[in-house]
């Protein structure tokens, strides 16, 4: 059978239009909330912003994680609250449809160019009612005007850090060169540990810290300083999202009492009463387990901008004791609990990320999302931790066809045989999930920095690839990225860009008439990328300790425990017992790879042109030198488990990694190299010009730890090995390293196909790499849906760390899944 012939079921539902028409769910009740808001253009919610606003104009000189406490009682108070048609669950904290919100604390000082800059977005865009423009435009843009975190960061930025960041002429706009991400959230990706509000309730977390309130010694200045005004907001936050409940329940109630339909009636009813117990009490079974965690993950979007990465955690083991009593009771089944867990899923898929800054869009195509769900991996005492709940999670996944929610799938050396074919299955689905993170890389390294083994083997997957330890992590701040190829041009350039003009960027390191040898050049090169990430960590240090000032999170610091210890906000530098893990990202690595590559091989070993040769072929972007293109093209490429090529891929690594153990530590957090660039690898090449490696100007560089475009031609195994080959395993200032693989769907047909990608996987895991994902599609299906995005409207790719619907990618991102080598063979 030809490998065109084969399609997976996701490009077979798309073929079947009459599936298309429901989006191929099994259940009518997710069906017909689907259609409520699937065609629905997403809407700008200022609510948020301008409740939060209206607080803070009334509470200037107070403590700010009380000023914090009072906005979100005050938003709690007085936002309109939904209850959808069809849903079981309640709590949304926009409009109905799809809708995005504004964190004015965070980026104000663009939102007067907000309407403008939405009326001209290509991808994903937003509607801004006039109405609404006008509140933002008189009431909350000019309170935040000189305020925002945004403009601090830009105006505390030493010269030499500016001009490889901002504009320093406009620093509203980013380079791409090294580029903070902290002003486009308010803190990283997060798992918030959801088992304490369904296990205590918030009303025992509020009297909690009213009785240390009360027994604070009145005369101590520290008490009244730094730990009155904290318990004073965990017990005001405590009320709000209590409050807030109780508003659904009394809406519920409403609702009910007009309704004519006896079961909807009944639904809503159930709803109220749900909705008066929970967060404020413990759950008592699954559904109020679910809506509980659903409040809280609901109100920590009013609480700050994490990015679409308010994750879920664990799923599969907070909420199992209640859904195993509920299930040996016979109150619950397999099937309802999906029923369940889909309406949190459409939930959560009406709640799109809203990035203000053009450097945020760009960063995130394709109203990018993690909130993940990790099922599998160890409990707490190393041993298997799947169980009946796990694999609910992995059918709904395969039986619901959505982009919501991300699904992470733990692996270990001793994961059960159906667990692994039970994920294979799913991945063969074809839309991207689920992602894979393996225990044994993470947990050992999370040991080396510093966890006790029980919050190392409980880590919840969070964000595109990382992890987290509830309760243990309290590093919140976004980190920054290193322009690998910039380093490149930069050291072809001595210290200047294309893009820039004759402007000197960072340091002189040498014409290239003087390297007379690769080791000269290679020093050269080096040089530069350290520079950068030099200015990497003297800008990470000024954002960690900007941030306090701007930021705090008394939900959720209610819900950690050693912010509850320590009487500390989230957001404070440093939390005594917790670990701050940190990291910097390396984007391009495999462009620059091939591209050092094919100078060494090229130039100085192969003697087949000089440096000032193809530096002017580079200018000329190729053009009249296809030939030589081609040549460079033939030097060893990262990805193929060539020795040569993975020695510079690992020397690369080893700069960043020694660089990190020097001196991350010295600034009191974990700063360790990361390869994760969400879609940051599209705007980061348009800023670069032609690479020797073939790579034409301005293209997009290569994603995380994969292979460049087409340069991966020995097959998957090839790929991990490279992967494994290039990793600095005596260092561990290592973090999670993006991969991903993509096959065409015949290669894993059948049962033989599934037991292929177990191998794999297995393989995988025995090399101890971090992180895995497969997009299983066909390329003619690709270039179809981007030929005629109305009949693709469906279709789902892994992007980085998420999936994503293909047609909502910019034409780069389309461009760059497509030119992923696409594998025949396993």
């Amino acid at each position: 059978m030809a490998v065109a012939e084969v399609l997976s079921p996701q490009e077979l539902r798309i073929v079947e239009q009459e599936k298309k028409k429901s989006g191929g769910f099994l259940r009518e009740r997710t069906a017909k909330i689907y259609n409520s808001f699937v065609l629905s253009k997403p809407r700008i919610d200022i609510e948020r912003g301008k409740y939060f606003t209206e607080s803070f104009k009334t509470t200037e000189g107070q403590p700010l994680i009380l000023r914090w406490a009072k906005a979100l009682y005050h938003i709690a108070e007085n936002i309109p609250v939904y209850i959808d048609d069809h849903q079981l669950l309640a709590g949304r904290v926009g409009c109905q449809g799809k809708y995005g919100l504004i964190y004015p604390e965070l980026d104000g000082c663009f939102l007067d160019q907000l309407a403008e800059n939405v009326k001209n977005r290509e991808t994903a865009p937003f509607y801004l009612a006039d109405e609404d423009a006008k509140i933002i435009n008189e009431e909350i843009a000019p309170y935040w005007k000189g305020k925002s975190f945004y403009e601090d960061l830009a105006h505390s930025l030493p010269e030499d850090v500016l001009k490889v960041t901002y504009n320093p002429e406009d620093i509203y706009t980013q380079r791409f060169i090294v580029s903070e991400t902290s002003s486009m959230r308010s803190a990283l990706q997060w798992v918030h540990d959801y088992e304490t509000p369904i296990v205590k309730g918030f009303k025992a977390i509020k009297e909690e810290a009213q009785k240390e309130l009360d027994a604070l010694d009145p005369l101590e200045p520290t008490d009244m300083i730094d730990k009155a005004p904290f318990l004073q907001a965990i017990v005001i936050v405590s009320d709000a999202i209590v409050l807030w409940a109780k508003r659904h329940a009394v809406l519920a109630k409403e609702m009910a009492a007009k309704e004519k339909n006896a079961v909807r009636k009944q639904e809503l009813l159930t709803i109220s009463e749900i909705c008066e117990r929970v967060p404020e009490y413990p759950a008592r079974n699954f559904r109020e387990a679910i809506q509980c965690q659903w409040f809280t993950q609901m109100f920590s979007r009013f609480e700050q901008k994490t990015g679409a990465t308010v994750s879920n955690g664990r799923m599969d083991q907070y909420l199992y004791p209640l859904y195993k009593k509920d299930l040996d009771d016979g109150l619950i089944d397999a099937e309802q609990a999906k029923g369940l867990l889909e309406c949190m899923w459409l939930g959560m898929a009406q709640y799109l990320d809203l990035y203000i800054s053009p450097a945020g869009a760009n960063f995130n195509s394709g109203c990018a999302h993690w909130e993940a769900v990790t099922v599998g991996g160890v409990d707490e005492n190393g041993n298997d931790a799947t169980n009946e709940l796990t694999y609910v999670f992995l059918q709904s996944k395969r039986e619901f066809p959505f982009n919501y929610p991300d699904l992470a799938a733990r692996i270990h050396e001793r994961s059960p045989e159906r667990y692994l074919y039970e994920v294979a299955e799913t991945i063969k689905d074809g839309s991207g999930f689920p992602k894979l993170i393996n225990d044994e890389e993470v947990i050992p390294l999370l040991i080396a920095k510093g966890a006790d083994i029980a919050s190392a083997n409980t880590y919840a997957v969070s964000g595109c690839t990382e992890v987290r330890m509830p309760n243990l992590d309290t590093f919140t701040s976004a980190c920054p990225y290193v322009n690998l190829g910039a380093a490149l041009e930069l050291a072809l350039n001595n210290g200047r860009m294309k893009m820039y003009g004759d402007e000197l960027l960072t340091i002189e390191t040498g014409e290239l008439k003087d390297f007379r040898t690769w080791e000269d050049f290679w020093k050269a090169y080096l040089a530069q990328q350290q520079y950068l990430i030099k200015q990497a960590f003297k800008q990470q240090l000024i954002v960690v300790r900007l941030r306090e000032k701007h930021f705090a999170a008394p939900m959720g610091s209610s819900i950690h425990a050693l912010c509850m210890k320590n009487k500390k906000d989230l957001h404070s530098a440093h939390i005594d017992g917790g670990i701050d893990l940190g990291y910097f990202d390396f984007i391009g690595y495999g462009t620059v790879v091939d591209s050092l590559s094919a100078i060494k091989t090229m130039v100085f070993d192969n003697n087949k042109l000089t440096l000032e040769k193809l530096n002017e072929i580079l200018d000329k972007n190729f053009e009249g030198y296809e030939e030589i293109r081609q040549m460079l093209m033939k030097a060893p490429r990262y990805g193929n488990n060539d020795p040569e090529a993975d020695a510079i891929a690992k020397a690369i690594d080893l700069d960043g990694v020694k660089f990190a153990h020097q001196y991350s530590k010295k600034m009191g957090f974990n700063l360790d190299l990361r390869y994760v660039p969400v879609t940051s690898h599209v705007p980061f090449g348009k800023v670069v010009g032609a690479t020797p490696n073939g790579r034409t100007k301005g293209t997009f560089l290569s994603d995380g730890s994969s292979a460049a475009h087409g340069a991966d031609v020995k097959g998957p195994t090839a790929i991990l090995m490279s992967n494994y080959n290039s990793k600095n395993r005596g260092f561990f200032e290592r973090a999670a390293r993006l991969l991903n693989i993509k096959l065409s769907p015949a290669v894993v047909v059948g049962e033989e196909g599934t037991h292929k990608l177990m191998s794999i996987i297995r393989s995988w895991c025995d090399l101890k790499l971090w992180h895995l994902q497969f997009n299983i599609v066909n390329q003619a299906t690709l270039l179809a849906a981007k030929k005629n995005p109305e009949r693709y409207k469906d279709l789902l790719v892994r992007v980085a760390g998420y999936s994503a619907y293909f047609v909502d990618l910019s034409p780069e991102l389309q461009d760059d899944i497509i030119a992923r080598t696409a594998h025949a063979t396993l």
